[in-house]
């Protein structure tokens, strides 16, 4: 809904401002007296007034929502990873975190996929069937683990020698 508002606003820009150069241009050809000073200026004030085109910076949508219901931070991703309802569908990613009581559960879908987010204290995530690694951070390090399909992958703190709590902090998939 919001593209297409931000295009009706950019077709009407557009539509104005060529409007007011036909007319800058249909006074100039019948010796119009307004001064060519004030006729640029509206021609630039309306061109000021049309809205730049839109460029997608792949934000998670309602990240703020997802954040004060789950305690979740969903930052950006291009849409092939996606939060899900934990018993919702078969093949879901899933997530435990000592952070959490309950499952953190991901939709994945297409070929390849990718999400930067950040969970705390995540100990183990059950892969699906789809090849997944994970990138994890703790006060001072940082770790990458492949995840294996279908089945339980210790992560964070239950891999670690220290017993350290790790954050979660993106995932990617692939078929």
């Amino acid at each position: 809904m919001k593209a297409r508002k931000r295009l009706v606003r950019r077709v009407l820009g557009a539509a104005a401002t060529t409007a007011l150069a036909w007319l800058v241009v249909a006074q100039g050809l019948l010796g119009g007296s307004a001064s060519t000073t004030s006729t640029a200026a509206a021609v630039h004030a309306v061109a000021d007034e049309t809205p730049g085109y839109a460029v997608e910076g792949f934000d998670y949508p309602q990240a703020d929502k997802i954040l004060a219901e789950q305690g979740i931070t969903l930052k950006r991703g291009d849409g092939h990873i996606v939060l899900a309802e934990c018993g919702s569908q078969t093949g879901l990613l899933e997530i435990m975190a000592r952070a959490s009581s309950d499952l953190i559960c991901f939709r994945v879908t297409g070929n390849s996929g990718y999400l930067t987010l950040e969970i705390p204290s995540v100990y183990a995530i059950r892969g699906n069937d789809y090849a997944a690694q994970v990138d994890m951070t703790t006060a001072d390090e940082e770790q990458s683990y492949d995840i294996a399909k279908n089945t339980w992958t210790p992560v964070g703190e239950s891999a670690d020698e220290q017993g350290r709590e790790f954050m979660l902090v993106e995932i990617r998939t692939s078929k």
